[in-house]
């Protein structure tokens, strides 16, 4: 073994060591956190997840609407990224991308997905399935309107997903596509797509600093209706 491997070796060694005292340091929910009552809860989900967001974001927690989106691929593999929720209604929760991503792809092929928001500064996660629907163009193009012009820019680049040759060549694309977005604020952006997704399950999940955490499922039953139940956590 050379030098150099071994210097090599001990600062891997270092890395790992760094790396797991750290995570192990870690803690959550030290100072406290809002109760929860299930038994004071609406009778269908969308309106406590409106709740629970708004009071989210007034105790601070930063960007709430980031949340995770859980697809499947044409092999069954899962796959997860973290997107923006643009609203939550009658119809069920929105988000948008490019229909050629890989995710619009996925959706595409299987039109199902799942959402988990996490908002820890109040202990709190929404995990919500369904199945997913693509919006028409007036709609999808409607979306990109009232957004701002970094967002049409990154929509009039395109080609979400594919392979990048260069850090050189996306800037250079970008800045194309900043330019154009600023002199034509209503270019169109043929493959993005609005979706949403129609709720089947919305589970709200409380943390409590002892473990005794709280879990409320809304199943949606054959007619429509809402069937409430408590999970072991």
């Amino acid at each position: 073994m050379t030098s150099e491997t071994s210097e090599t070796g001990q600062a891997d060694e270092a890395a790992t060591d760094e790396f797991r005292a750290t995570l192990h340091s870690l803690r959550v929910w030290d100072s406290p956190l809002p109760g929860f009552d299930p038994a004071a809860t609406p009778p269908e989900p969308l309106a406590l997840f409106r709740e629970w967001f708004v009071h989210a974001a007034r105790a601070g927690q930063l960007e709430p609407h980031t949340m995770s989106l859980a697809t499947v691929d044409g092999e069954g593999r899962p796959d997860v990224r973290t997107l923006m929720l643009h609203d939550a209604d009658a119809r069920g929760w929105h988000f948008a991308s490019h229909a050629t991503s890989a995710k619009g792809v996925q959706l595409a092929g299987r039109p199902e997905a799942a959402l988990g928001f996490y908002w820890p500064t109040v202990g709190r996660q929404v995990r919500v399935r369904g199945r997913v629907t693509a919006c028409g163009p007036e709609e999808s193009r409607a979306d990109l309107a009232v957004r701002s012009r970094g967002a049409l820019a990154a929509a009039l680049t395109g080609r979400q997903s594919e392979v990048l040759g260069s850090v050189e060549e996306l800037a250079r694309v970008s800045a194309a596509a900043w330019e154009r977005a600023g002199a034509e604020p209503d270019a169109p952006a043929p493959t993005w797509t609005r979706y949403v997704l129609d709720p089947t399950e919305v589970e709200f999940f409380q943390g409590d600093a002892a473990r005794r955490h709280v879990r409320l499922r809304y199943s949606r039953a054959a007619g429509g209706s809402w069937e409430r139940e408590l999970l072991w956590p």
